[in-house]
């Protein structure tokens, strides 16, 4: 292996859909190997994985995907000189042990693309490793010791991850008939079984308070700042991710998906993960946020069935915002809400409204609704969660905080 050049086995997406052997002679020339024929076999049912996660999830786990599937191939050619199909239990483990410490030939540095044009063909771009060891700023490039290279648990997670989907996958096709990844993953040893108390990334009730008093402020003395409101408290109360308020390719939201039922309850209509529309409760105490938006777009009070205005307006020109722009506006209110806060409390207290993203007002609205005594199942379907395992795991504290509070009594004489 030392001897022979590592090869990038799949281009973007947009590259793939449209590969042609000829126009990639050094990857032609690596597939097609006479010694293992069953290379290009291989290849083809990644490219065909590839193609389809690409087609119907986004680009973002289309590339996830793609390094996970193009460490398992090579090392498949190159380390293991044997298919895929033939795989046990063991097999997968070497594989895992192999992740755990790779060849320092294998690591790099940096991002890199993994071809390049020149002269009319595609040429692997040398500089290209399947692994990647993350470099402190503080360090240079060059000092990076890459024998030290170690994955985290959520590396190693997402390896076995892409691998098991990759297998379900094919054996959806009927290219495999078992997926030995899935069987492997519980006798890996380098899995920690975790324990911790995990932290979630949200705000305190102080901090919200600010932050929405600072939108309600800035939106009184400005009708521009309006937008700033309702985003920020749709995402809170609504629990949305900023995607699902944004402008997207397959999906415009538009005021119309607002809509009452027969009892007068309202209910928002999201297009969310997984491609998956959802309906989520919007309580009485969120109706005048949504109000005040509207008229101060020149519309009614409340939506109409069938309005296709649309949900956020762009600040300039038609259409909906994108997610980019909608972070901006919430960042914007988080800067101010947090010098306020410093000012007010100091800034210990104010910190996370420094460090805090838009995804943390989902998880401070469902973590608020679980402090409340709200039902777990009727919150893991307003979030959209495929399972109340998912909820449970991520949201609920309320026995950690009675054990710290409990712990507090230890005393050290």
């Amino acid at each position: 292996m030392a001897s022979q050049q590592l090869i990038p086995l799949f281009p973007t997406y947009d590259e793939l859909i449209k590969l042609d052997f000829s126009d990639y002679p050094q990857l032609s020339k690596f597939i097609n190997d006479p010694n293992q024929p069953w290379r290009l076999t291989l290849w083809q049912w990644g490219k065909s994985f590839l193609e389809y996660t690409g087609r119907n999830k986004s680009i973002h786990t289309y590339d996830r995907f793609r390094n996970e599937v193009e460490k398992f191939l090579l090392w498949a050619f190159l380390i293991k000189q044997s298919p895929i199909d033939e795989y046990r239990k063991s097999d997968i483990l070497d594989y895992a042990d192999f992740c755990w410490k790779p060849p320092v030939a294998w690591i790099g540095s940096s991002n890199q693309e993994r071809f390049k044009l020149q002269n009319a063909y595609f040429q692997i771009n040398v500089a290209w490793r399947p692994f990647k060891i993350q470099a402190p700023k503080s360090q240079l490039i060059k000092d990076i010791d890459k024998k030290k290279y170690r994955p985290s648990q959520q590396t190693l997670t997402s390896s076995f991850t892409g691998i098991i989907v990759f297998y379900n996958y094919l054996m959806g096709e009927e290219f495999c008939y078992g997926n030995p990844a899935q069987i492997a993953k519980k006798d890996c040893k380098h899995f920690i079984n975790d324990a911790q108390v995990k932290e979630i990334k949200r705000l305190t009730s102080e901090q919200w308070q600010y932050l929405l008093d600072t939108a309600v402020e800035l939106a009184n003395a400005d009708e521009v700042y309006e937008r700033n409101l309702f985003v920020i408290a749709a995402l809170k109360t609504l629990f949305l991710r900023v995607s699902e308020l944004s402008e997207r390719a397959n999906w415009s939201p538009v005021m119309g998906h607002f809509w009452q039922d027969e009892d007068e309850n309202w209910w928002l209509k999201i297009y969310g993960k997984g491609r998956k529309l959802r309906d989520t409760t919007v309580p009485p105490d969120f109706l005048p946020f949504l109000q005040r938006y509207r008229l101060s777009r020149g519309l009614s009070g409340l939506p109409s069935s069938g309005e296709n205005n649309v949900l956020v307006e762009k600040i300039r020109g038609q259409g909906g915002m994108t997610s980019r722009h909608l972070r901006r506006l919430v960042q914007d209110i988080f800067d101010q809400a947090y010098l306020k806060m410093k000012q007010a409390s100091g800034e210990n207290k104010a910190l996370k409204l420094k460090e805090a993203t838009t995804h943390w007002l989902r998880h401070t609205g469902a973590s608020m609704e679980i402090e409340r005594g709200r039902a777990l199942k009727d919150l893991s379907e307003d979030l959209g969660h495929a399972s109340m395992a998912t909820t449970d795991t991520i949201y609920v504290q309320s026995e950690n905080k009675m054990r710290a509070e409990s712990g507090k009594k230890r005393k050290v004489d």
